[in-house]
């Protein structure tokens, strides 16, 4: 008797998601259909408007589909509710935006620790904090506010909130999009540093052919569908 396959660790199935814009509707993504084991390194791109950061936020339960689900090991995160989805994404899910998203008036320690204030009800533990911190190349810029930091440090900072819970899958969208290519190089190295050495999944969206094609699983959207290379 063979051995069952393992289940991916995320998985998209005939997802489908449109917008409406006055009195039409604009469909984005139709029937992807996606799995990604654990360990994958995998690029997403596509033109601009292509619908790539929206399959992320699908993909990451912070949007929901209009067909289609959304399965993490096997079970569909799209029947949850709300608590639950959010205690979902914050154990298992790292995100990463082009536009760093942190809270101005808060330290870069302040802002690492975010996640894990949220999973704990407020009680907090800074010690993980500074030593992501210090992984990312900042150690003495802890208590820095973004405003005190370039756009690659705040990326950085950015990188290790996401990484703040230990999460097994990071979704960065466009991680380089604000940097020049310099700091973008480097955050993609580190990203994929992270990948190699902590073995965490890594789902990339970009528009940048040099990024995409260091994935091990190189995606395309374009009309709305999934291509692969």
């Amino acid at each position: 008797m063979s051995e069952a396959l393992p289940l991916p660790l995320l998985e998209a199935r005939g997802l489908g998601k449109t917008y409406r814009m006055g009195e039409q509707t604009l469909p984005v993504l139709t029937g992807i259909d996606l799995q990604f084991a654990a360990g994958d390194f995998a690029t997403i791109r596509g033109a601009s408007g292509s619908g790539k950061s929206t399959l992320l936020q699908l993909l990451g339960g912070l949007q929901a589909p209009d067909s289609g689900r959304v399965l993490w090991r096997g079970e569909g995160i799209d029947g949850s509710a709300r608590g639950k989805l959010a205690g979902w994404r914050n154990r298992h899910v790292g995100f990463i935006f082009q536009s760093y998203q942190l809270l101005p008036e808060f330290s870069a320690l302040e802002n690492v620790e975010i996640p894990a204030a949220l999973s704990s009800g407020g009680s907090r533990d800074d010690e993980r904090s500074r030593e992501l911190l210090e992984q990312v190349g900042l150690g003495a810029r802890l208590h820095h506010r973004p405003g005190e930091l370039s756009g690659g440090e705040q990326q950085r900072v950015a990188i290790a909130r996401a990484l703040r819970n230990d999460p097994e899958v990071i979704l960065a969208d466009e991680p380089t999009g604000n940097l020049d290519r310099e700091n973008g190089r480097q955050i993609i190295d580190l990203l994929e540093g992270l990948h190699r050495g902590e073995g965490k999944t890594l789902i990339v969206v970009t528009h940048d052919e040099a990024i995409a094609e260091r994935g091990s699983l190189r995606l395309t959207i374009a009309g709305g569908r999934l291509q692969g290379d």
